[in-house]
């Protein structure tokens, strides 16, 4: 299953629901989710640079809903507006190009994770 898609197909939160305050520790937790998603793909297609970490379907996946249910219960969050912060960092990621770099950076989150 590839992760990408799941941001991209759910809905938009509504414009009238307010941003979540995000801690520091939650809104890396978003940033390196959205990363794993995008270099996962990017493994996918065979991408140079994204093939050189290690594979991210399996463990970059769980991460990915782990940090999503968790921040639903803590921030009281319905799918709609969860995948509004993570498209944020997802489009943040893609426009600068960072994502296997910031995927890199995070993959002692995976470890700490237990995955």
């Amino acid at each position: 299953m590839i992760i990408l898609p799941l941001i991209l197909t759910l809905q938009a939160a509504p414009a009238t629901a307010a941003s979540p305050t995000l801690s520091l520790e939650q809104n890396a937790a978003l940033r390196c989710a959205a990363a794993f998603a995008l270099t996962s793909e990017a493994q996918a297609r065979g991408d140079a640079a994204a093939t050189t970490l290690p594979p991210l379907a399996g463990r970059g996946r769980e991460y990915f809903v782990r940090v999503s249910a968790k921040l639903m219960d803590e921030l009281e969050l319905d799918r709609p507006r969860l995948s509004s912060l993570l498209r944020g960092h997802a489009v943040a990621l893609v426009e600068s190009k960072d994502a296997t770099a910031v995927a890199r950076a995070c993959l002692p989150m995976l470890d700490a994770a237990g995955l």
